[in-house]
């Protein structure tokens, strides 16, 4: 007798059940960003509809939205990507209802809505607070690199740019003058109403490249001028004070060549925003990702992205987001030696307790840890490093200042790990902040997801 197996018919008309409802398990991510994404305000999107009447009609909104913002959950944020699983895959076809929408209209979708999808990040920390997971009780801040749309080989010099756009300006003007030429000659032979007045083959990417080009370059422009401008104010100032005195200001004197530097400095012709930073896997060409997370849940309360290359001014800006996204300052916060910044400091130590490292050098830091925990009253005279570090050797810095290793650090890890994401898909500074807004609401989301299954299976 033939051993028996399980049904196997290839050629059954229909094996889905008939209710989406039960293609996938109770309690799957997709299930639940579509029942979130319901609760979401979504009128901005959909206002940008209710005021066009042209065309065919769109996409729903909210089940494009649901569809980017699931996308972001998983880890798929290419648009090409996100219309093939929608054919492909049970989960996004239950999101999308079975609509299939192509990979132009979902890129369409995400950039013109950009801003209004970055706002969610805001309206998913409210519900995170309403289920109990933003305490704010501390929250750990740090920096992480992440690659641009961008190649470090198109970085330029200001010289080069001027060189570069000097030759496509003239490639340019040449095409337009072909252009007209053939177009006359065209008009002769067939008639002005008919066709042949198309302008060479690659004249748009030129014509792009130039514009970028010229982007960059005035960029550079500006800075030279803002660092003009500061310099001519600290010699300004430095006059008065020595008028004032009748003395003569001790230290170097600023020296006009600091200015010049600044036309030393690269920019890059494909994405003049990014910038050429270095990270623990060395140089990249991108942009600074920040983030600011509650340590007990591991939710990110505040998140930017940055130009600088480094976190030294990072400190306060993104403390203040804290307060703006939430409504409240945390209790205390720990940070890495990158943002030790006094002045910043200053500025927040009556408002909130912070614990942040005072050097970036493991063997000071190892002398540091090997030290005693202090006792007894803090001496007056200590400086503001020495308290900090003085209170880093308590035993309660000691567990404030631990919380980063587990909070923020695996929250970089889980986006660029688990998720994939390590280079943005949009171009220039806004675009790249609305796009890291939308990875840190699918992570959000997802720390949510799983607090409602905890929830759900202690019941």
């Amino acid at each position: 007798m033939p051993k028996p197996y399980k049904p196997y018919n290839p050629d059954q008309i229909f094996l889905l059940p008939p209710d989406m409802r039960e293609w996938l398990e109770d309690g799957h991510l997709a299930y639940f960003v579509d029942e979130t994404v319901d609760t979401l305000d979504l009128s901005e999107i959909y206002s940008y509809y209710e005021q066009c009447n042209r065309g065919n009609p769109p996409y729903n909104p909210t089940m494009m939205t649901k569809l980017i913002l699931y996308s972001y959950c998983i880890g798929l944020p290419s648009s090409r990507k996100i219309s093939k699983a929608t054919i492909d895959r049970i989960d996004f076809r239950v999101i999308t209802a079975n609509n299939q929408p192509d990979f132009r209209t979902i890129s369409d979708f995400r950039k013109i809505h950009l801003d209004a999808l970055t706002g969610l990040f805001n309206q998913v920390i409210q519900l995170c607070k309403e289920a109990g997971l933003v305490k704010l009780g501390t929250v750990s801040l740090d920096g992480t690199k992440v690659k641009g749309n961008a190649s470090k080989d198109k970085n330029r010099t200001y010289e080069k740019l001027v060189e570069e756009e000097k030759q496509i300006q003239k490639i340019v003007d040449q095409m337009f003058e072909t252009a007209e030429k053939v177009d006359e000659e065209e008009d002769r032979l067939y008639g002005k109403d008919k066709r042949g007045d198309e302008l060479p083959e690659g004249f748009r990417t030129r014509k792009e490249r130039l514009e970028r080009i010229q982007k960059a370059k005035k960029d550079m422009e500006e800075k030279k001028k803002e660092k003009q401008e500061a310099f001519e104010a600290k010699i300004a100032e430095r006059e008065v004070i020595e008028e004032q005195t009748g003395k003569k200001i001790k230290g170097r004197k600023p020296k006009i060549e600091e200015v010049k530097k600044v036309n030393e400095k690269e920019r890059n012709t494909t994405d003049p925003d990014s910038r050429f930073m270095k990270s623990k896997d060395g140089y990249v060409q991108g942009y600074n990702g920040q983030l600011v997370v509650d340590c007990d849940s591991q939710v990110i309360v505040a998140a930017d992205v940055t130009q600088d290359c480094n976190d030294l001014h990072q400190l306060v800006p993104m403390i203040e987001q804290v307060k703006e996204n939430t409504g409240q300052l945390p209790k205390e916060g720990t940070m890495d030696a990158g943002y030790w910044c006094e002045d910043q400091i200053k500025e927040l130590e009556n408002k909130l307790n912070l614990h942040i490292a005072t050097t970036k050098d493991w063997k000071e830091r190892k002398k540091l840890r090997e030290q005693p925990s202090p006792r007894g009253r803090i001496p007056k005279n200590l400086t503001m490093k020495e308290r900090m570090e003085r209170k880093l050797l308590t035993k309660r810095g000691k567990k404030v200042y631990g919380k980063r290793g587990c909070s923020v650090e695996p929250v970089n890890g889980q986006i660029k790990e688990g998720r994939g994401f390590r280079q943005f898909l949009l171009r220039g500074l806004h675009k790249v902040k609305g796009e890291w807004s939308l990875i840190c609401t699918g992570h959000n989301v997802l720390k949510l997801w799983r607090a409602s299954k905890k929830q759900s299976n202690m019941c």
